[in-house]
């Protein structure tokens, strides 16, 4: 009897339970029911083989589970038949998990356990208890389960704080320091951050040289200066990859003492910086360049707030200074745009919360012009550093450096694209050629305004490829850069260190090992994937918030624009607190409503009323569930 071929692959598991296998060999998705996934979760990599064919849908079963997505989960403490289980807060978590002990935990509580065994698909799984968080939906356990299951730590190890405590100790910055430097001290620099931000990592410097020439200072913390290879501080720094920023708090990459001390760009006080300064003309042209480490003393901490009161009052503090920034930046901003790089404008969600943590205001951030200037100039920044490796580079070899790239679309996204562009009556280039990032920015003046804006952005965005950290250069496409880099946040971002060391290493001429040179391809594998865990933590947070929000305001009428469509309904985003939820079709009584896949629309059969992405719609609230992080509508 011949043995079935097996195929190998990642499952994906709905909230009902049945999973999809997409493999090579096949132009589909396989389907996996419930009771063929033999103990496989969502993300675990399987083996499977096939079976019938249904309805034209190729079916499979799991024959083994080969590598485990997660062994921790997190959920809320139930009883089922008289026993402990945790049902886990991922509903495409199918199961529940029976506590092999289930100490002090009690129903209600939100908890987390690891996976101890699972060999009978007909059973449920039996797991060890880990923590018990406190009682589902209070504050404090909702916030830490965030953490945790995305898998960053609120504490750091005690020998990596005890290296920082150190440090902290010994900050003094001797003349033996400043010495090696460049000494900028008695330069006006300034500070330009949020109004709750606590790490300054970045400032600014203006020196006028000649009526029409400027000095512009980047000034960034010389992170690297305290974090040194071989410390347990750079290893937990390069294990986190990235600081994480929750509704509520900061995950830090590096210990406070670090973060918010020694390396912050305080005011009034001696810092070392590593730097990039350019002396620029009027119309914003470089005619000179210089990379190195300084000292600064920075004279001011603006918020984005005060500098544009200063700038719009015409007045004020460092106002000559402002204004060169900011008309330098213009002219910056709009040398990018017409060498084709894509402006999206995304709103931030900003949440007020009370002292206990409940969410009382949430709104869309106003974006003034001083956040972009700060944009404009870091970018500049690091898009600088990585040319001046280049520079460096000898003609037959290019020096080892860590860039930010971002790919050109895929083909089948581009196209997807357009065929939904053109259902809501937009176009994008030509139909089968490739893509520029002209051709998305005429799509965005084109809708903005419209009723689709908001949507036909979103779509661009998610038909993007993703931005990541390589030692491989291949431009970044939606900037328009040839070569980019993350140079100007070392404070909460793990490549921004490893740049800064190459940087410093090819300033001085030492050659990188084979061993350094595979640690930093690691690293940017590392980085990347904690990058993504950490905006999907970020986004929890604020998704949660929105909902607890509005969980006492059941029965109220609400504004909010369609920004999905499916078979089972339409998805809607509230207005103010751009909280989305979901209109079942099943609540729309007036008619019978089919989904229009061609114009991405619900259809009444009868009346012919139709429910397309982008359209205005109210709603009234039925349900908000922070627990489950979901909203149902009605028709209002």
């Amino acid at each position: 009897m011949l043995t079935p071929k097996t195929y190998r692959g990642i499952i994906a598991v709905t909230r009902r339970g049945t999973g999809f296998l997409s493999n090579p060999e096949f132009t589909e998705d396989v389907l996996i029911e419930r009771e063929s996934l033999n103990c496989a979760l969502n993300g675990d990599e399987v083996e499977i083989t096939l079976g019938k064919k249904v309805r034209g849908r190729q079916t499979g079963q799991v024959t083994q589970v080969l590598i485990r997505a997660q062994t921790e989960f997190v959920g809320v403490m139930s009883k089922v038949d008289s026993t402990l289980v945790l049902v886990p807060d991922d509903q495409r978590c199918y199961v529940k998990f029976r506590l092999s002990d289930p100490k002090d935990a009690q129903i209600g509580d939100k908890a987390i356990v690891r996976l101890s065994r699972w060999n009978n698909a007909r059973l449920d799984p039996i797991a060890d208890l880990v923590e018990v968080l406190g009682k589902a939906g209070e504050h404090e356990a909702e916030t830490r389960a965030t953490v945790i299951v995305h898998g960053f730590k609120t504490e750091f190890p005690a020998d990596v704080l005890a290296e920082a405590e150190e440090l902290h100790k010994n900050r003094a910055i001797t003349d033996a320091e400043v010495a090696l430097r460049r000494d900028i001290r008695d330069v006006v620099t300034f500070t330009i951050d949020p109004d709750d931000a606590k790490d300054f990592d970045d400032a600014l410097s203006v020196h006028k040289i000649s009526d029409d020439r400027y000095e512009i200072g980047v000034h960034i913390a010389d992170v690297t200066h305290y974090v040194r290879p071989g410390m347990a501080l750079d290893a937990e720094a390069k294990k986190r990859g990235t600081s994480v920023y929750l509704v509520d708090r900061t995950i830090p990459m590096l210990p406070e003492v670090l973060s918010n001390d020694i390396c912050s760009l305080r005011p009034n006080e001696d810092r070392l910086t590593f730097s990039a300064m350019f002396v620029v003309d009027a119309s914003a042209h470089i005619h000179e360049r210089w990379f190195g480490r300084t000292v600064i003393n920075s004279n001011k901490r603006f918020t984005y707030k005060t500098a544009q009161d200063n700038l719009d009052a015409n007045s004020g503090e460092h106002i000559e200074e402002l204004t060169v920034l900011r008309d330098l930046a213009r002219l910056m901003r709009r040398e990018r745009e017409n060498s084709g790089a894509i402006s999206f404008e995304t709103d931030e969600v900003k949440i007020t919360l009370d002292d206990k943590g409940k969410p009382v205001k949430v709104y869309v951030k106003e974006r003034l012009e001083t956040m972009k200037m700060i944009e404009d100039w870091m970018l500049q920044a690091n898009r600088e550093v990585p040319d001046y490796i280049k520079h460096l580079s000898p003609k037959d070899a290019e020096l080892p450096f860590i860039y930010r790239i971002h790919d050109t679309p895929a083909d089948d996204r581009i196209e997807d694209l357009r065929v939904f562009l053109k259902a809501v009556g937009y176009e994008l280039g030509k139909a089968g050629s490739k893509i520029a990032p002209g051709d998305i920015n005429k799509l965005l003046a084109a809708a903005k305004g419209s009723p689709e804006e908001t949507v036909v952005q979103m779509a661009t965005l998610r038909s993007m490829a993703k931005a990541i950290y390589s030692h491989a250069n291949i431009g970044h496409f939606s900037l328009g850069f040839e070569n980019y880099t993350h140079f100007t946040s070392p404070i909460r971002r793990y490549p921004d260190m490893l740049a800064h060391r190459l940087l410093a290493s090819h300033i001085k001429g030492t050659p990188i090992s084979k061993e350094e040179l595979e640690s930093y391809r690691r690293a940017c594998v590392t980085s990347s994937e904690r990058e993504v865990a950490a905006a999907e933590a970020e986004r929890e947070s604020i998704k949660y918030k929105q909902i607890e929000f509005l969980e006492n305001r059941i029965g109220q009428t609400f504004e909010g624009t369609i920004t999905g469509v499916a078979e089972h309904g339409i998805y809607v985003a509230e207005k103010e607190s751009r909280a989305e939820g979901l209109l079942r079709v099943a609540n729309l009584k007036d008619d019978y409503y089919s989904f229009d896949k061609k114009h991405y629309a619900l259809v009444g059969q009868r009346n012919k009323k139709s429910y397309r992405l982008g359209d205005a719609i109210t709603v009234k609230l039925y349900a908000a569930d922070p627990l489950h992080r979901q909203i149902d509508w009605m028709l209002a």
